[in-house]
C-alpha cells in the first residue's frame, strides 16, 4: 500500500494533467453542438469497426462448427441421391412387372462424416486413419469418399478410429466404366504419380476420348454406382491383345484430404449370403 502511494504521489502532475484533459474534452463535446455530433460519429464508427472485428474472430472460431454441420449435410444428401437411384431403378423394373410392394423399399446406402487425422502419399502402400470407428457404426469393407470423389476402403476398425486402404495402394482395385456406358474396367494405381491412376482390361472395342468421366461400376457391396473417380487423360495402350488401359486423373486430391464419408452398405450381409450359400443339407457353421 505505502508503494501505490508513493507511485500516485510521484506522478501526481500526470494524474492532474490526464484529468484536465478528460475534462476539457468533456465540456468541449458537451457544450458545443458541431463538436458533439462529430464525437458521435467517431464513436459510432469505433464501435462499428470494433463489431466487426469482433465478428470476424468469432466467424473464424466457428469456421470448424460451419463445416461439420456442411459435411454432415453433404453426407445426407449423398445418401438420398444413392437411394433416390435405387428408387428409379425398381421403378424401372415395374414397367415389366407388378411385384413391387408399396413401402417396401429399404434405402440401401448410409452414409457416416469422418476426418482424416494421418495420411499417407508417397509410400509404395498408402493408409488414411480416420477418426471414427467401431462405435460410430464403422466397418471393414466400407467405403470412403470426399467431397471429389472415391478415397478408399476401410480395412481395419478399433472403437474411436479406423484405417482406410487408400486408392494410392496397388492392392486396391476398384471396378469403375465410363460415365454413360456399360463399359467397365478396373482401376489401381501404379504407384507413380499420386493424382492419377490406370483403369485396365477395358475392351478393344471401347470408344472413349480426353476428358471422359469414370465413375463406380456398383459392381460390389462397396461404393453405389456413379460415384466420380477421375477423368480420361490420355490416349490408351494395349495391355493385352484384347484389351485398353487409360490414365485416369483422379477427382480426389489426396494431398489435401480433411473430411470424408464412409458409405455403408444396408444389403451387404444378404448379398454375400444369396453369393455365397450354403450348400443344401449342410447345417451353417457357428462360431463357439
Amino acid at each position: 500500500m505505502h508503494e501505490l502511494f508513493y507511485f500516485i504521489r510521484r506522478n501526481s502532475k500526470w494524474f492532474v494533467f490526464a484529468f484536465y484533459i478528460v475534462l476539457g474534452f468533456m465540456l468541449l463535446f458537451q457544450g458545443n453542438p458541431f463538436q458533439h455530433r462529430v464525437y458521435l460519429t467517431s464513436a459510432n464508427a469505433a464501435t462499428t469497426l470494433v463489431y466487426n472485428l469482433g465478428n470476424q474472430v468469432t466467424s473464424y472460431f466457428n469456421l470448424r462448427t460451419t463445416n461439420d454441420d456442411l459435411n454432415a449435410t453433404n453426407a445426407r444428401l449423398l445418401a438420398e441421391n444413392a437411394n433416390l437411384r435405387q428408387q428409379v431403378a425398381m421403378l424401372e423394373e415395374k414397367l415389366f412387372t407388378d411385384t413391387l410392394v408399396p413401402g417396401s423399399l429399404t434405402p440401401r446406402f448410409s452414409y457416416r462424416v469422418g476426418r482424416v487425422i494421418n495420411n499417407s502419399i508417397f509410400k509404395p502402400h498408402n493408409y488414411i486413419t480416420i477418426d471414427k470407428g467401431s462405435a460410430d457404426g464403422i466397418a471393414p469393407e466400407q467405403g470412403v469418399i470426399d467431397r471429389n470423389g472415391v478415397v478408399g476402403i476401410i480395412a481395419n476398425v478399433n472403437t474411436h478410429s479406423s484405417r482406410a486402404m487408400s486408392l494410392l495402394n496397388p492392392d486396391f482395385r476398384l471396378s469403375c466404366k465410363l460415365k454413360g456406358t456399360d463399359i467397365n474396367g478396373s482401376l489401381v494405381w501404379d504407384g507413380e504419380d499420386p493424382s492419377t491412376a490406370l483403369l485396365e482390361e477395358l475392351p478393344r472395342q471401347t470408344v472413349y476420348k480426353q476428358g471422359d468421366t469414370v465413375v463406380t461400376s456398383g459392381y460390389s457391396t462397396v461404393f453405389p454406382a456413379g460415384l466420380p473417380v477421375g477423368t480420361v487423360i490420355d490416349d490408351g495402350k494395349k495391355h493385352q491383345e484384347n484389351f485398353f488401359t487409360l490414365r485416369i486423373k483422379l477427382f480426389a486430391d489426396f494431398s489435401s484430404l480433411s473430411n470424408v464419408q464412409i458409405v455403408s452398405d444396408n444389403f451387404q450381409q444378404e448379398i454375400r449370403e444369396t453369393e455365397n450359400p450354403t450348400p443344401i443339407g449342410k447345417e451353417p457353421e457357428k462360431n463357439n
